[in-house]
């Protein structure tokens, strides 16, 4: 692989993590003016509507059985997750649910070894999930000094990571088919939609388009739904065809990085001492927890060459 190649995968990547770790406080903003099933909906409705113009071609399955999977990746991924991580923002600060929800590898690890037979985590990965614990434990209680705190947002922000696993999970399975990715991603898009549906004349959804015309507004939705889930999913393809999953996957764990650092510049939020340890802990852990994982995957890349 030249140079050039490598260097414009990992631009490619960081592209996709400056995008990411932003998401949270693009939603922050659109909550002033739109419900948590408002944004996410508008949002996913945009991007699956992008993934139709990049790949304007129908999937045919190779078996029917494997609609029930979509289906479940659809709901995990997009209807839970992203409910879930909206409502948090709701009641807790964004760099919490941006570090919080960084746990997810954490999750997806246990789900792999439960559900997909893989193999045993390691000590590592437990060292690293408890440093990880101990870090969203700090984070949580930094919002007030005198520890009067509502952690409804904080334990919303862990169900959403749980929810990502679940997807992550599916996905790996889905891929497993050898399909075409952005196909995939869209018929799980089509599916989170369609189990919106139902709950949006209970939760305050209204097409009222006129908030649109605030260009707040219509900017940070175009930004989540034609960056952050249409053009980052083709961004990071195109850093996993250049680098490879192992050398990709790193990047993610400088999402809460981001979160943080944006949270301050933008939303003006103030970072404790306390919050400032959680966040390098749950990094600290996440590292940890990946070391053993990422020296599997180069001691297999042989094998599958």
């Amino acid at each position: 692989m030249t140079h050039s190649k490598a260097f414009a995968g990992h631009l490619a990547a960081l592209f996709c993590i400056l995008v990411w770790g932003t998401t949270f406080i693009s939603t922050k903003v659109l909550l002033r003016a739109f419900s948590p099933v408002e944004i996410l909906f508008f949002r996913f409705l945009l991007g699956y509507a992008a993934l139709w113009l990049a790949c304007p071609r129908f999937l045919r399955l190779t078996d029917r059985r494997q609609e029930v999977l979509f289906a479940c990746a659809g709901l995990c991924g997009v209807t839970l997750y992203f409910l879930l991580e909206n409502i948090a923002l709701t009641y807790t600060f964004a760099s919490n649910v941006g570090v919080i929800v960084a746990i997810s590898p954490f999750f997806a690890g246990l789900l792999a070894f439960w559900l997909l037979r893989a193999e045993r985590p390691g000590l590592n990965f437990f060292l690293g999930f408890v440093a990880a614990m101990l870090g969203i434990g700090l984070i949580s209680f930094s919002g007030s000094t005198q520890l009067q705190l509502n952690p409804v947002g904080d334990v919303l922000a862990v169900l959403a990571g749980l929810s990502w696993a679940g997807y992550s999970i599916l996905t790996r399975k889905l891929m497993a088919f050898g399909y075409n990715s952005l196909q995939v991603t869209r018929r799980c898009f089509f599916y989170g939609l369609l189990f919106m549906l139902p709950a949006l004349p209970l939760m305050d959804f209204s097409w009222n388009l006129e908030r649109l015309a605030d260009f707040t507004n219509s900017a940070n939705l175009l930004f989540l739904g034609l960056g952050a889930s249409a053009l980052c999913f083709v961004a990071w393809t195109f850093a996993i065809q250049r680098l490879g999953a192992v050398k990709s996957c790193v990047y993610i764990y400088l999402v809460p990085v981001v979160t943080v650092i944006t949270a301050v510049l933008v939303l003006h939020e103030r970072i404790t001492l306390m919050a400032a340890a959680g966040t390098a802990l749950t990094l600290l852990g996440l590292a940890i927890s990946e070391m053993r994982s990422f020296s599997l995957l180069k001691k297999a890349e042989p094998l599958r060459r």
